[in-house]
């Protein structure tokens, strides 16, 4: 699959509305279940173990949505195949008082994937331009209140963009999706928590009251894409309305991602090697 036409690099303006929420045209659903998708895992898990052997390089996968995109069932389905050894999910909820203390980025740092990781990201420092700035929660936070001005968002555009420059520098590979989910789509998803008993336990009071600003959701999503997506950490905008397709797409994202990686195996010394070889001997000898 050509994963090019979903991807955002930057250099161009673009509108979230001319993104599909449907995808999968072309694409027969239990072949991918039953055929492609399990290859695809397959591939990521061999890649994984060369990536954990090699320690040098590092994944990180930041997903972003509006509630009820899926993104829990994508990591679900997707990283199924992954080793958990090697694999590290962060969900990143409302700021604790002692994050609230520090600046934006430090938590965020502190979750980073070690050498050798593919990390997750269910939320992010995203979120810092995107919740902060539909409800305004600059205005009352910890900022120096000399720094929230009319160009704070422009200012943490340019400090997300250089974070991530800075990450790619240091052997941290950073691909940033965002399952783009339609409003009607959102509200069946929403409507089904509420009817199905065993789903029940998903819904929340402030995803009703979220979507109230869809309108504002969506114009900082835009913004956030035209301001955010470079050749070295471009977005992915899936399609999110049929899950199976959003979750496919995601792990040919994936794996293309370790593939430009290519770990490797590492060589072993002479000494090493000899080592070995000591070694089989003496347990073919029993």
């Amino acid at each position: 699959m050509d994963i090019s036409a979903f991807r955002i690099s930057g250099g161009q303006e673009v509108a979230i509305e001319d993104f599909t929420t449907r995808g999968g045209e072309g694409f027969d659903k239990k072949d991918v279940k039953k055929r492609l998708m399990p290859e695809n895992i397959s591939r990521m898990a061999a890649l994984q173990e060369r990536l954990f052997a090699e320690n040098q390089h590092a994944l990180l996968i930041v997903l972003q949505a509006m509630d009820a995109a899926g993104k829990d069932g994508t990591i679900k389905h997707v990283m199924t195949g992954l080793n958990p050894q090697g694999t590290q999910v962060v969900s990143f909820k409302v700021p604790s008082s002692e994050e609230a203390d520090h600046d934006y980025l430090w938590r965020i740092s502190k979750a980073l994937p070690r050498r050798g990781e593919i990390g997750i990201f269910n939320r992010s420092h995203y979120e810092e331009v995107i919740v902060a700035r539909v409800h305004d929660l600059v205005s009352a936070s910890q900022l120096p209140q000399e720094l929230v001005t009319a160009d704070i968002w422009e200012d943490r555009y340019r400090q997300i963009r250089d974070f991530e420059r800075y990450l790619g520098e240091n052997g941290i590979q950073v691909v940033k999706i965002f399952l783009h989910v339609s409003k009607e789509e959102q509200r069946e998803r929403l409507l089904s928590r509420i009817i199905e008993e065993d789903k029940n336990w998903k819904f929340s009071s402030g995803d009703i009251e979220e979507r109230q600003h869809w309108d504002k959701y969506q114009a900082a999503y835009e913004q956030l894409l035209n301001h955010t997506a470079t050749p070295q950490a471009p977005w992915y905008v899936v399609p999110a309305d049929r899950k199976w397709f959003a979750r496919f797409l995601v792990s040919q994202i994936v794996l293309e991602a370790l593939e430009r990686i290519d770990p490797q195996f590492p060589d072993l010394s002479l000494e090493e090697r000899a080592l070995l070889a000591q070694g089989r001997r003496m347990l073919e000898e029993g």
